[in-house]
């Protein structure tokens, strides 16, 4: 069923609420619940993170039956990343710009809508901004958003009226918030993101759950030593960098990847790559470069540092460990520890002892190439050399985008397997051209300290496929190839069913037990959210946002080869339950960009050259390497809008179209303007010439 809203913001009151009643209190105790699998009360269902679900109506025999009960068309959205929460029949969920509702779950009716204006809020954070969020948090009937930029906000979650909001980043520096919140001990914790765009140093803050005030902050990469430090863990961290690493930042922003785990009343949050990637930069004498890449345990009371783990000590690849962090007892020998599994980019699967950091077990998931393995005794990885590209190029796998990235894994406690989506694609890491003395951290621009965003990525440079893993003895037990490359998170049920969204628009789910298919519908459109699941009046119910989104969509022809073009296929939520008989609205097509030449305009070698530059600083995170557009953007290379010099000038230094998310470039000179339309009529001649030939 499609909706309207005129106005595209403000709350949306609805009487239909009520009919759910008082219901569930949400609170530490039902978020820790494991057996009650009626709702889906957090962004792993429970506490620990571990996205499976008891309930079992939804099965490897009845699967087959699955239908479609209802849709909700978003016709104002693009990228839908998040995991819906649900709570009494009630579906809440995060859009594009941090946009909340609540949906009726039995129905699919809009209940309310609040708009958190995050465009508007942005400023020139807009620049280095996406419209993604990964889902909101629930607690004592507060429904609690992240904003892209940079702000927590508190619901009410009868009405979507807003009980507070505050600040969590300097709303001068280019820092912006993905990530879903965490909710624990009448707190909620957020991180952020911008590692990418500024001299960025890392943190993670617990505001009142009530009143939105600071409740602890820890600071995951340590200053400049001359203003002391905050704390004597970032006193020990300043030991393991070398330089002037504060002029950089350091890194370490955490995005993703953040764990209560009320056993030891800690909070395990998984901390980010380095500022700027390229260590040779920001610690030239090398060092470990705490807390970089690291699982950090810290109280959970007053946030004081207990324990880490360092996955990459001293990282130089955007290795970042942001990655869901799952909690579960595991059996060792005759001996139950009680343990946390994680899989960061890097390409390894860790198992480790939560009660103190210790590194229980870690092997390969896929192929990597900077590591032999992991020593166990000292817990360090035992690196391959020429991987940090001490001659300045080296082809690594994997790439930035990682062996897995932030999209979920699950853990199915009856099969004792994890279910994880994972890539095979490698990257070349070049610094050569990389003026090091002296290099400068950008500032609302990306800058990396190597060679980024300046290519396309081949339709074929990259795999997918989804993998169970034995986390004990740490191996593969079956793998199921899935489309290149950007695959969407796992759900897996004690019906002995793995649920998981793909970049084709296939919804399937398969047998937990031997990765067998067992059904599967198109969609209309690649997913990138993972699904859950829930019931209504005693009726299982598998719910998913259908939106294809994320960092993915930056690959060029990688991601476009899918067909998602912006703006052209629906964007839903879609709810599904046994024997459902609604067809699913219709949706395009995969369509493909058009690009188009002005035959006389001769290409200065130059321009495009200086093009290419400022293109891979402010525009290829949104409109895609090479100019391939992914499906986040338009595709520049058949915009009318490049065609004429006025239209050009007026949507990126006049910001004609910043109501829809296109950012405003003021300090644009002609030279870059000039620059950018050479860069891209070269790249949309490329095409055409290459489409030319496959036609012979």
């Amino acid at each position: 069923m499609a909706w309207t809203h005129g106005t595209w913001g403000g709350v949306l009151l609805a009487a239909a609420l009520n009919a759910h009643g008082a219901g569930t209190v949400v609170d530490d105790k039902a978020i820790a619940d494991l057996g009650d699998g009626s709702n889906w009360l957090a962004y792993g269902r429970n506490s620990n993170e571990q996205r499976y679900s008891p309930l079992d109506q939804i099965n490897t025999d009845t699967v087959k039956r699955l239908g479609v009960a209802w849709s909700l068309d978003l016709p104002m959205d693009r990228s839908l990343l998040a995991t819906p929460l649900v709570v009494d029949g009630v579906i809440y969920f995060t859009g594009s710009y941090s946009v909340a509702r609540a949906v009726d779950a039995k129905t699919g009716k809009l209940l309310w809508e609040y708009d958190p204006k995050s465009i508007e809020h942005a400023g020139e954070r807009l620049k280095i901004m996406w419209d993604s969020n990964r889902g909101p948090a629930f607690y004592k009937g507060k429904l609690i958003i992240s904003t892209i930029d940079g702000r927590l906000v508190a619901l009410d979650a009868k009405n979507g009226k807003m009980l507070w909001e505050t600040q969590t980043i300097d709303p001068r520096r280019p820092y912006y918030i993905t990530g879903a919140p965490k909710v624990f001990r009448d707190k909620v914790l957020i991180g952020n993101g911008g590692t990418e765009h500024s001299a960025a140093r890392g943190y993670v803050t617990a505001y009142d759950v009530e009143t939105g005030k600071q409740a602890w902050r820890f600071w995951i990469v340590p200053g400049n030593p001359a203003d002391g430090f905050e704390s004597k863990a970032m006193e020990m961290a300043a030991k393991t960098w070398t330089g002037e690493w504060w002029k950089h930042g350091g890194g370490g922003n955490t995005w993703n990847g953040l764990t209560y785990d009320a056993e030891f009343n800690q909070v395990l949050i998984g901390t980010g790559n380095g500022s700027p990637w390229n260590q040779k930069i920001r610690s030239p004498g090398g060092g470990d470069n705490l807390f970089l890449c690291s699982i950090v345990a810290l109280d959970a009371d007053t946030g004081e540092y207990k324990w880490h783990y360092q996955t990459n000590p001293g990282e130089t690849w955007d290795y970042n460990s942001n990655m869901d962090i799952t909690l579960a007892d595991l059996k060792y020998g005759g001996q139950t520890v009680k343990a946390l599994m994680h899989a960061p980019k890097n390409g390894f699967f860790y198992v480790i002892n939560r009660a103190n950091g210790e590194l229980l077990s870690a092997e390969k998931i896929a192929k990597v190439t900077w590591a032999e393995r992991i020593d166990l005794k000292t817990g360090r990885p035992v690196e391959v050399k020429g991987a940090r590209y001490e001659d300045g190029e080296e082809t690594v796998w994997p790439s930035p985008f990682g062996a897995h990235s932030w999209h979920a894994m699950s853990y199915n406690p009856d099969t004792g397997l994890v279910y994880i989506p994972t890539i095979d694609m490698p990257a070349t890491w070049k610094d050569k051209s990389v003026k090091m003395e002296g290099w400068q951290s950008p500032n609302f621009y990306v800058s990396v300290g190597v060679e980024f965003g300046t290519e396309d990525a081949p339709a074929d440079s990259g795999k997918g496929f989804l993998q169970a893993w034995d986390p004990i003895n740490q191996k593969q037990v079956w793998k199921v190839d899935l489309p290149p490359q950007w695959n969407a998170g796992t759900m897996t049920t004690k019906g002995n069913l793995v649920f998981e969204g793909m970049a084709s628009g296939e919804f399937a789910a398969f047998d937990a037990r031997d990765g067998k298919k067992l059904w599967s519908q198109n969609m209309g459109l690649g997913i990138s959210a993972p699904p859950v699941t829930y019931t209504v009046d005693g009726k299982q119910q598998v719910s998913l946002l259908v939106g294809w989104g994320g960092a993915g969509q930056i690959s060029g022809t990688l991601a476009a080869q899918h067909g998602w073009k912006y703006r052209v296929h629906p964007r839903r939520l879609v709810t599904f339950v046994l024997d459902g008989k609604t067809p699913l609205p219709p949706s395009p097509p995969p369509a493909f960009a058009k690009p188009v030449d002005v035959p006389d305009l001769k290409l200065d070698a130059d321009k495009v050259a200086y093009g290419q530059h400022v293109y891979a600083q402010s525009c290829f995170l949104c409109h895609g390497g090479g100019v391939v557009s992914g499906g986040a953007a338009p595709d520049l290379r058949e915009s009318p809008v490049v065609l004429s010099k006025d239209a050009f000038k007026q949507v990126l230094v006049d910001g004609v179209r910043l109501p829809l998310g296109m950012p405003r470039f003021k300090d644009f000179t002609d030279k870059e303007l000039d620059g950018l339309s050479h860069y891209i009529r070269s790249q949309a001649r490329k095409a055409l010439a290459g489409n030319a030939t496959a036609a012979k």
